[in-house]
């Protein structure tokens, strides 16, 4: 049922504005976090590089249009799309950031295991996964929206088991490690890290009675599998004065 406006309600007394949505989507590839960019092919800022995203539709919510866009900008499937895990970051909504209107962006956050090359699609002349500590100036505002999107997930490794997605489902801890150095962008300290994630009840589990293989140098290494917990409690955080 629509809800009907109160009578002597005037919209026209409003300055219209618009709604979108912006998408900061990270992966890790090649030991390296990448986020998903899209070449703008229409103006403002065309030929320049930016987050996915784009106007939500009168009969569409904040989300809905956020899995629309990518899949359209993209090229990924639908069903690609659906799976992502897709975290509300912050509303944006500085008076000029937008040349065309007053617009006002509702900002998400994901860190998806490693998918194919995407490709342009929509109003994108192309899309790629860009080295995601050095994509070069973004149409917008969207340099703050991936810098704060990269501090949100880097915040998320802290407290879930989200690395162990982006793991093989059997992995060593030195696998695992490498995960969370590479969204902090940060070196941790191999001893301490495999006493905090075998002391977190739940995190890993050890792969019992399956082959060792080695890592390249020293002894081989045991294998572990996700384990049942979602979160961690401690949390695994990161070293004091650190950087993302």
């Amino acid at each position: 049922m629509n809800a009907r406006a109160p009578e002597g309600y005037d919209p026209r007394a409003f300055e219209p504005f618009a709604v979108t949505v912006d998408l900061a989507v990270f992966t890790v590839r090649g030991s390296r976090l990448h986020v998903l960019l899209v070449e703008r092919g229409e103006e403002p800022y065309k030929g320049c590089w930016a987050l996915p995203g784009g106007f939500v539709l009168p009969r569409e919510s904040a989300e809905s249009a956020a899995r629309r866009e990518l899949a359209e900008e993209t090229g990924l499937t639908e069903n690609a799309v659906s799976a992502f895990h897709l975290e509300q970051l912050r509303t944006y909504s500085e008076p000029d950031r937008d040349p065309r209107m007053r617009v006002v962006s509702v900002a998400y956050a994901a860190l998806v295991p490693d998918l194919p090359e995407p490709r342009g699609g929509g109003d994108a002349a192309s899309a790629r996964w860009w080295d995601a500590t050095a994509p070069g100036p973004l149409a917008f505002d969207h340099d703050r929206i991936l810098a704060d999107a990269h501090d949100r997930i880097g915040a998320r490794l802290e407290y879930s088991c989200l690395a162990t997605a982006f793991c093989p489902p059997e992995f060593t801890l030195g696998e695992l490690q490498q995960v969370y150095e590479t969204v902090w962008g940060v070196e941790l300290d191999r001893p301490n890290f495999r006493r905090k994630v075998l002391t977190t009840p739940g995190f890993v589990q050890a792969v019992e009675g399956a082959p060792r293989r080695t890592g390249g140098r020293g002894k081989p290494a045991a294998l572990y599998r996700a384990g049942v917990a979602t979160t961690l409690h401690p949390p695994l955080l990161r070293p004091e004065g650190r950087s993302t």
